[in-house]
């Protein structure tokens, strides 16, 4: 059974009537390559269908028909094959028996397939030999073929690739005079740098005449390619240095495409760079100097290092923010609402922002000063700064300044070498994505200065409203407009700061929670974070108040809430390593963490807060101090003892301390027997030492505030009465006996009430502070408002009415 194939060539060919010239010939498909009449190439034959033509072939001892496959495929189908080819003759052919046969062809003539058909599965096609139509004028032709061997001459000359065998071969054939054998070998040999679409063509080019001018125009435009050649290998040859061998072959493309009026191959980035700068919409002088930066890099080696630093420069001039903006939202209700939803307590700090949110909101650009939270670690600062940009609908971005001391860390490295970037402040702005973003500039008093610079004097002018709109980074050497910015820092201690940051700044103190704020946050916030944060649930497990209380006195001791909120994590690990023991027995109980139970948590309690003395003791009195981590109690004691005069002093007291004691020690001595309390002789100084000694003397103390509980301790000692031990007190004392006011004036109250001492002493001064003291803490203590050293004796010494 035949299935035929028609290719459309009976109606139209001229020759199809001529039967002597139609042969029936089995097909060898070659993938995408050309066979020429006159030419004789090697065949390694290893596809199946192909095997079997070949075999055919020479099993009947037949011609065979070899055509150019459109497409390199595997077995292409008729449709993929064109209908002109060669017929050739097989003259050898060698059988490894490796299931592939190695044959030899030799081109015969052409030919024009009429229709293919298939016979045993072998494809086979009817054809009609082609002959050549010759020139009737020979002296055209004579004068084509000399034309053709002299530029093939030329070319040959200079060319690379061709054996001296070739030029002899070429010059055998010319000299045979045979036009049609010339074409063919010419178009053979030149078939090396031909696709094979053109080789078709010249197969298909029966016209002499039309044949050889083409070869003539092909091989000019090779001499032609061979000269652009040699004159770009010279450019580049001149650029290339010994150093920069490595590039020639990018040199050289590089020089290709130029000439032919295209760009290399990093063109297209540069051309895309170029368009990236324009559509930033970077300030004028920002944009020029991206352009001229672009036109230098197009002029440097792909691969040589200033190009990559060229290229990350004009990368971070596209990447900023020139124009971008979130839209600024201020609703006072809702920052309110989210002041509250954050914090718990901090009263005075939310008032000052919404203030600050007000008036943002009036006057839409904001010149005021810059806002400084000021207070100890884990008291909230950076949580309201995030607040505050919620509240405002603000990118956040967070720069850390602790350990900062190379002024480049603000303002950027200079261009000067590899590695060079931008500073903190440019790369937070890149971050954050917009140019109007709230940036938080962390830890501000925790910088250092040394050889490398003071990045707290760069920090002036970003922090300056009348200078940060034009401020230039070394590396982007650029304005860049930083009035939008909402600049918001933090510090542990004020005194660290330096005094120039300090004047533009406005300072807002957050004192350390106090310990009934410390239970409303662990209830509000802490407790229920880390039930969830442990895949717990209220049903699962809960804190008492006691317990929390317990934790906080007895596990932690800090201003702020980060250790506490450690401590109540760990207590619910515990817990839930108990309720999945249980459940697999079968015994879970829910869990309730109170006084009673909570060392079996968290084992031996770490701290011990000051408590008040039991009973009145004479020359004990009980003082209030402040500390990092709040307030508390100390039992100063003092005696007396047969001597000279001396004073001693111990507990590791700093020189305030010590010099309020000698204070207090010169007031006693001037009102011995002036006043109703101290009746002592006048010589006491003279024969009794004093010993003045604070517990715990490890623990490095100073500050004024001890001196009045200093002095009544002594004065007890040495009138031999008893001090109150209800009552507790802090103010600072001058030589004439007058109470000066003292700080922490809250923390102090706190830690009385942590000791259940009801009585409290404060400097009149102090009153306004009380107004600090939440309520319902003021209700469950006494104040006594004193002036003088005198009133201070007649509270705190028990008399002998009061036994």
């Amino acid at each position: 059974m035949k299935r035929i194939w028609s290719t459309g060539q009976q109606k139209t060919s001229k020759t199809t009537k001529n039967q002597k010239n139609r042969i029936i010939l089995p097909v060898l498909p070659l993938p995408e390559q050309v066979m020429f009449p006159n030419m004789i190439r090697p065949y390694l034959i290893t596809k199946k269908r192909n095997l079997e033509v070949v075999r055919y072939a020479i099993s009947s001892n037949q011609e065979i028909l070899l055509l150019a496959a459109k497409r390199n495929i595997d077995d292409p189908e008729p449709e993929n094959l064109y209908d002109f080819g060669t017929i050739g003759n097989i003259v050898q052919s060698v059988d490894p028996k490796d299931g592939s046969i190695r044959v030899f062809i030799s081109g015969v003539s052409r030919a024009r397939v009429l229709e293919f058909f298939e016979d045993d599965l072998i494809l086979k096609a009817s054809v009609e030999i082609v002959t050549e139509e010759v020139e009737e004028d020979e002296l055209k032709i004579q004068a084509l073929m000399n034309n053709l061997v002299s530029t093939l001459r030329q070319y040959l000359s200079t060319a690379k690739g061709f054996p001296q065998e070739v030029q002899d071969e070429l010059e055998s054939v010319f000299i045979q005079r045979d036009p049609t054998k010339l074409a063919d070998t010419v178009s053979r040999h030149l078939s090396i740098f031909l696709d094979y679409q053109t080789q078709q063509k010249l197969l298909e080019m029966v016209n002499i005449k039309e044949r050889l001018e083409k070869l003539v125009e092909l091989v000019r435009a090779q001499i032609q390619i061979q000269n652009y050649e040699r004159e770009l290998d010279g450019k580049t040859q001149d650029r290339i240095s010994k150093q920069q061998k490595q590039y020639y072959l990018n040199e050289r493309l590089k020089a290709i495409q130029t000439e032919l009026g295209m760009d290399p191959q990093m063109m297209g980035d540069e051309e895309e760079l170029k368009k990236k700068i324009l559509d930033a919409k970077m300030s004028k002088e920002a944009e020029e100097k991206a352009l001229r930066e672009l036109d230098r890099l197009k002029q440097m080696p792909g691969m040589s290092a200033e190009a990559g630093v060229i290229r990350n420069y004009i990368d971070w001039l596209i990447a900023m923010p020139w124009v971008v903006s979130t839209e600024n939202k201020i609703d006072i209700e809702e920052a309110e609402k989210i002041l509250e939803e954050d914090h718990y307590g901090l009263r005075k700090p939310k008032e000052r922002i919404l203030e600050y949110l007000a008036v943002l909101k009036l006057v839409e650009r904001l010149k005021g000063p810059i806002l400084c939270f000021v207070g100890p670690p884990g008291v909230g600062k950076t949580s309201l700064a995030k607040s505050i940009a919620r509240a405002t609908n603000r990118n956040f971005v967070r720069m850390s300044l602790g350990g900062v001391r190379d002024e480049a860390e603000i303002r950027g490295h200079r261009r000067t070498y590899i590695g060079s970037m931008p500073g903190r402040i440019i790369q937070g702005l890149r971050k954050a994505k917009s140019r109007n973003p709230l940036f938080l500039l962390d830890e501000i008093d925790k910088m250092s200065t040394d050889f490398r610079g003071d990045p707290a004097s760069a920090l002036l002018e970003v922090l300056d409203p009348e200078q940060n709109n034009s401020f230039n980074d070394h590396y982007l050497d650029v304005d860049f407009d930083l009035s939008d910015v909402l600049f918001i820092t933090t510090g542990n201690y004020l005194q660290s700061i330096p005094i120039p940051l300090r004047d533009r700044m406005e300072i807002i103190e957050i004192p350390g929670y106090i310990e009934y704020e410390k239970e409303k946050i662990a209830e509000i916030f802490l407790v229920p974070k880390q039930v969830k944060a442990n895949g717990l649930n209220p049903e699962m497990i809960t804190f008492s108040n006691s317990g929390i209380k317990t934790i906080i006195r007895e596990y932690t001791r800090e201003s702020g809430v980060r250790n506490l909120e450690r401590e109540i994590a760990s207590v619910c690990r515990k817990a839930a390593k108990k309720i999945v023991k249980e459940k697999a027995v079968e015994k879970s109980k829910k869990i309730n963490i109170d006084s009673r139970n909570v060392r079996s948590y968290l084992g031996i309690p770490r701290f011990n807060y000051g408590k008040a003395e039991e009973n009145d003791q004479i020359g004990v009195a009980t003082g209030l101090a402040y500390t990092e981590t709040g307030g508390d109690v100390l039992s100063i004691e003092a005696t007396t003892m047969d001597g000279n005069g001396k004073l001693e002093l111990t507990g590791k007291l700093g020189d305030i301390m010590q010099e309020s004691a000698k204070a207090a020690l010169s007031y006693i001595r001037s009102r011995t027997n002036e006043s109703s309390i101290i009746k002592i002789s006048n010589d006491f100084y003279a024969k009794h030492d004093i010993h003045i000694h604070v517990p715990e003397g490890a623990v490095p103390k100073d500050g004024p505030s001890a001196g009045i509980t200093m002095a009544t301790a002594m004065v007890s000692a040495l009138i031999q009465k008893p001090v109150r031990s209800d009552i507790a007190m802090t103010g600072e004392i001058t030589l004439r006996g007058r109470v000066l006011p003292i700080g922490g004036l809250k923390e102090k109250v706190l830690a009385a009430v942590r000791a259940n001492i009801p009585n409290i002493i404060i400097p009149s001064e102090n009153e306004k502070d009380l107004s600090d003291i939440p309520q319902e803490i003021r209700k469950k203590l006494s104040f006594y408002l004193v002036d003088n050293m005198d009133k201070v004796l007649e509270l705190a010494i028990k008399h002998q009415s009061d036994n």
